[in-house]
């Protein structure tokens, strides 16, 4: 029963470790998105 408990707690951190390391990927191209949107605009205004 021990080692199944252990298996358990081991399984569910790992499981939360990928989970951060995914949301942490999808701020970095929410940003992206963000820079390239910024981007754009500046150069639209300066064509005007």
């Amino acid at each position: 029963m021990k080692k199944f408990s252990l298996l358990a707690i081991l399984a569910a951190f790992l499981i939360g470790l990928a989970g951060c390391n995914t949301v942490k990927g999808v701020g970095k191209d929410v940003a992206a998105l963000g820079n390239g949107v910024d981007h754009a605009a500046t150069t639209v205004s300066n064509k005007m």
